[in-house]
């Protein structure tokens, strides 16, 4: 079934399987009827505090399925949900919720604090999903209400949901999807269908409320009639066991995840009978993470590629191309091919599309880009250099890429591209190498000043536990398997990478103490 508004799909599925379970936490399980049902309350509730059309409210919580009900409930006022990051500080929760503009908060209780150091002064009204002395419930208060649905039809092209982008190079932005671009995504010819995900699969979805992956998956899997598993924080023993114990069929995961699911001890013995396909993405991954994983957990495997600006993943790598040990093996570093009604060109500093096989910046065009960036015109246009209609248009991603024959190569990001000498140089490429030494656990290239190239590439290491390396043992081992100019000058050690709650690395964090104060010579 295909729908037009996240409205029509939940009042059908409601209809069609309403007996059959839709979502289920670590409190129990909800139906496709409750879910509906539940949603109707919690709109009728915002309807009671004055919430209506266009009007925004904001979610801090891990909780997917609560974060789920705010999400329809708002929809069927015509309002809108904007889940923010729970890992900020007081400051940048104060900034989006503020920006904008949310009238209602819910928000957990672990979470309560950074609120209380937040001026909020537009919200009239913050919920407790779970059970905070002196504040509202969020399930007692909606549940004060009749289970009425308002009966609106909003239009597909009205916006469903607001995500913010990270900030990483300035304030975070809040991204308008649309109705239209989340049920596009969910479509036989979109994520859904190249996912085969359907009636009787169940998809585990640990990741945050906040992140496209989080909350695109929570309303594709409604959207596609199959069962849910939510587990409010990423824990890798639980979620090994959860795989059979809930009997999971798919998974997304990030490569950080992927890594960290490897290192638990036993993992190779652990019953992945059920598992049909795992899909990745987010940020790269290196060659040995992915095999080994393929190894491990003996089902197919298919990589996506897309942003939060595009409803989650627009280019699809399936199953039957990944061969690590026959000739598709070099399509491993492939995003692979844009999904159907999606088109892709590779254009050039000077804005000329460039020929396959050269590196310049993705642009995206997708019935699921975003509409655009709220109250924000100009980050819209320089967005959609050439024009849009609701999102309909030539997105830029701001990744550095190349096609051949069809298929999509990431390098990295146009700012993460490191220039030493003249040349361009991908650390996505360098840190594929860096990963296969016996002693890596985790490891990121970054560029450092350098008086004589410019820049000069740096590796900042993790090695695993109990393992030994030093910085000219690892540049020595690279140094034989990739050209010298692309190798590490200088090697940094540590115990952990920053990484973001969806585990994308934060490079901007390596980098800052060798930049401050000095301006990067990259275009």
């Amino acid at each position: 079934m295909s729908f037009q508004t996240l409205n029509e799909m939940i009042r059908t599925q409601a209809r069609v399987r309403g007996d059959a379970i839709a979502c289920r936490t670590p409190q129990g399980t909800w139906t496709f009827a409750e879910v509906d049902a539940a949603s109707n309350r919690v709109a009728q509730a915002l309807r009671a505090q004055g919430i209506g059309a266009g009007d925004r409210v904001a979610a801090l919580t891990r909780h997917t399925m609560e974060c789920t009900l705010l999400t329809l409930g708002a929809n069927k006022v015509g309002a809108v949900c904007m889940p923010v990051n729970w890992r900020l500080a007081a400051p940048e929760v104060e900034y989006i919720v503020n920006n904008g503009e949310a009238k209602l908060l819910m928000v957990d209780a672990l979470f309560a604090p950074v609120v209380a150091r937040a001026q909020l002064p537009g919200v009239a009204l913050t919920l407790s999903t779970d059970g905070l002395d002196g504040m509202t419930g969020f399930h007692d208060w909606y549940l004060r209400h009749e289970a009425r649905d308002p009966g609106l039809d909003p239009d597909p092209e009205s916006t469903a949901i607001q995500l913010y982008s990270s900030g990483t190079t300035g304030l975070p932005k809040g991204v308008e999807l649309s109705h239209r671009a989340l049920m596009v995504n969910s479509t036989a010819e979109g994520t859904g269908g190249q996912l085969d995900y359907g009636p009787g699969d169940v998809l585990y979805n640990p990741l945050p409320t906040f992140h496209i992956a989080g909350m695109g998956l929570a309303i594709l899997t409604l959207a596609r009639g199959g069962e849910t598993v939510f587990y409010p924080e990423f824990d890798p023993p639980k979620i090994i066991a959860g795989i059979a114990q809930y009997r999971v069929t798919h998974m997304f995961l990030v490569p950080a995840m992927i890594l960290a699911l490897l290192q638990v001890p036993g993992v190779a013995q652990a019953d992945f009978s059920s598992l049909k396909l795992i899909s990745y993405g987010a940020s790269p991954i290196s060659d040995k993470v992915l095999v080994d994983a393929i190894r491990t957990f003996k089902c197919d495997f298919m990589q996506v590629y897309g942003l939060t600006e595009t409803t989650g993943a627009v280019t699809f790598l399936p199953p039957e191309d990944h061969d690590p040990d026959g000739p598709k093996a070099p399509l491993l570093r492939s995003a692979g091919k844009a999904g159907e009604g999606v088109k892709l060109r590779i254009v050039g500093g000077d804005g000329r599309d460039l020929p396959d096989g050269e590196v310049g910046e993705v642009w995206i065009w997708s019935q699921q880009n975003m509409a655009g960036y709220w109250r924000n015109p100009q980050a819209t246009a320089a967005a959609f250099p050439e024009g849009h209609r609701n999102g309909v248009g030539w997105f830029r991603s701001g990744d550095a890429g190349y096609l051949r024959d069809g298929y999509l190569f990431i390098h990295d990001r146009i700012k993460d591209m490191i220039i030493s000498g003249g040349e361009n140089i991908y650390p996505a490429e360098v840190e594929n190498v860096l990963m296969t030494h016996p002693a890596v656990a985790d490891g990121a290239v970054i560029g450092v000043p350098d008086e004589k190239w410019g820049e000069a590439v740096k590796a900042c290491v993790v090695l695993k536990p109990g393992a030994s390396a030093t910085e000219r043992e690892i540049i020595d081992f690279m140094r034989e398997r990739l050209a010298h100019f692309k190798c590490p000058k200088s090697i940094d050690f540590s115990d952990a990478l920053p990484r973001n709650p969806s585990g994308k690395l934060l490079k901007f964090q390596l980098r800052k103490p060798y930049w401050e104060g000095l301006d990067r010579r990259v275009n």
